[in-house]
């Protein structure tokens, strides 16, 4: 057997996942985990970005681009045994991504203008997708996960699929095709995962992949509490904030580990305002009190904010001068699709307070707290994740220059699921500061842009467009998805980004520098800006003597 095989790879994570199912997933800190598991008809390529088979093969495309038919390979198998086959994808997309029962972003980004595409089995392992209209990033989509008929199957027809594959399931339970299987989870502590031995990809010399043998996820407390583990010797992979690099740098060579800097991150930080005007079905109370709403709807008021973030203090104190402001939907590593000329709201707090008081906000009672037109005090909640002593740090200097220009801001720091629970499911939040992960293809942030979107924080799944500016997203995130022409694609996305900068339902932060540490014991590394650390996991192998 070749040295190649054998070894852990030791990592961690500052948040437990929320399911093992990747098709329900809205949260890192299940895909992270998930994506070892579970892989699509294509991938796209961490090092050149370029669409490359994965399950499928090959595959061919009409003229008029509406018809592809897909030839899968036919030596995958289910961690069970089971042969993969175009039954399987015809199920994932029919059964559960078009199935109105089962809540999924990916619904969000298959969809055009209400049409979905029409996903047939031709033989056994031969697959055809018919498209209403023509899909420009059709291919790179197809990274979708598939997932197992014959073991999910039953739990849809008994409505029971949302549930499937929670963190409570069983390891063996949960069925991939992925380089690695689930072997055990222990809530607050470790996720252990073990080679696949049924794998199916092979290296260029032929040998079965993947040479590492375990995974090993500690769940750690902070991200300050992860940085001191890989400090300690105990993983072999730290993500690094601006304020860690000082810390760092110098222990490089004595702690035979590399730290890699590949530019600007993918994703983005903001801070957003919870504006939906639905109310709870149940109860019939709205979502958010109808006063903090009337603030809140207000462009003048997020103008204001925009105004009172000081995104050069943020990257020069917090980031060591290691980060980005931010000002477009998108980050300057997006490439084509990324524009730069958006409306940049600079760090004033003397024309914040004048945005304020011309928009009918003043201290009527000189308290130091301003009032609104009918005297009510301009209070809200503040909400980060606690994991992310980064962005905690963050909302307290946003939070101390909001007090500034008059607003009494609480801050509470939730666990990760926590808050994600109240952004998608109770809705029961004032204002949070949050990331996303973003990529280059901008039709893929749909669920977050379309006003019917899982993800459309500040007013999620709306029947239709509330604001003249959400209808024009629509029409853009549709017409750009249909548009075959990429300089024609790039105007409608351009013309995206300038509305969400001058309307700002999201107002953005910045972005870290893409800094990250590792054991220098890994072959067959390519680090990436987009791909990251281990986007060939399967590939990597550790050198000399395994753990």
């Amino acid at each position: 057997m070749s040295s190649k095989y054998g070894g852990t790879l030791v990592l961690a994570t500052t948040s437990d996942p929320k399911s093992f199912n990747p098709i329900v997933a809205q949260e890192t800190s299940t895909t992270a985990v998930t994506n070892l598991i579970f892989e699509g008809l294509t991938r796209t390529n961490g090092v050149t970005l370029e669409v490359e088979p994965n399950l499928a093969e090959s595959w061919q495309v009409s003229k008029d681009g509406l018809e592809w038919i897909f030839h899968l390979h036919r030596d995958v198998r289910w961690f069970d045994g089971r042969l993969f086959s175009a039954d399987d994808v015809v199920f994932t997309f029919n059964d559960l991504i078009y199935n109105e029962k089962i809540p999924t972003s990916s619904r969000d980004a298959f969809t055009v203008d209400g049409k979905i595409f029409k996903v047939e089995k031709v033989d056994d392992f031969t697959v055809k997708f018919i498209l209403p209209v023509p899909f420009a990033p059709f291919l790179r989509g197809m990274s979708q996960e598939i997932l197992p008929k014959h073991k999910l199957q039953t739990a849809v027809f008994a409505d029971q699929f949302t549930f499937t594959w929670g963190i409570d399931s069983a390891p063996k339970e949960i069925i991939g095709t992925g380089p690695y299987r689930l072997k055990e989870y222990l809530p607050g502590q470790k996720i252990t995962f073990e080679k696949n031995p049924l794998y199916w990809k092979k290296s260029i010399g032929g040998q079965r992949l993947p040479y590492i043998s375990k995974i090993f996820y500690m769940i750690v407390q902070n991200q300050d509490t992860l940085l001191l583990k890989f400090l300690e010797g105990e993983i072999d992979y730290c993500p690094i904030r601006g304020m860690d690099y000082p810390l760092l740098k110098p222990k490089e060579m004595k702690g035979n580990f590399t730290i890699y800097d590949v530019g600007a991150d993918f994703g983005s930080n903001f801070f957003v305002l919870n504006q939906n005007q639905d109310a709870n079905s149940k109860t019939g109370k709205p979502f958010v009190d109808s006063v903090k709403l009337g603030w809140f709807k207000n462009k003048q008021f997020r103008r204001a904010i925009a105004h009172a973030i000081d995104k050069k203090r943020i990257v020069d104190i917090l980031m060591n001068g290691l980060g980005y402001p931010q000002d477009s939907a998108m980050s300057p590593m997006s490439g084509y699709f990324y524009n730069p000329n958006v409306a940049i709201y600079g760090y004033d707090l003397a024309q914040a307070k004048d945005i304020l008081k011309s928009a009918g906000f003043v201290d009527q009672n000189n308290d130091d707290i301003l009032e609104d037109a009918d005297g009510n005090s301009v209070e809200f909640n503040l909400y980060t994740n606690a994991g992310s002593n980064e962005r905690l740090q963050i909302a307290s200097i946003i939070r101390h220059d909001l007090e500034l220009i008059g607003m009494k801001v609480n801050f509470v720091a939730l666990e990760f699921n926590n808050l994600v629970n109240k952004l998608v499911a109770t809705y029961d939040w004032d204002a949070v500061i949050l990331g996303l992960t973003g990529g280059i293809e901008p039709h893929f942030g749909k669920n977050v842009w379309a006003s019917d979107g899982q993800l459309h924080l500040w007013w999620p799944k709306q029947k239709t467009p509330k604001t003249d500016w959400e209808k024009r997203v629509d029409d853009i995130f549709s017409a750009g998805v249909q548009e075959l022409d990429p300089a024609k694609r790039k105007a409608l996305y351009d013309e995206w980004q300038g509305i969400v900068a001058d309307e700002l339902p999201v107002i953005h932060t910045v972005l870290g520098a893409n800094l990250f540490a590792i054991r220098n014991k890994f072959g067959n590394l390519h680090p990436t800006s987009y791909g990251g650390a281990f986007h060939n996991l399967e590939e990597i192998f550790i050198r000399g003597e395994h753990q």
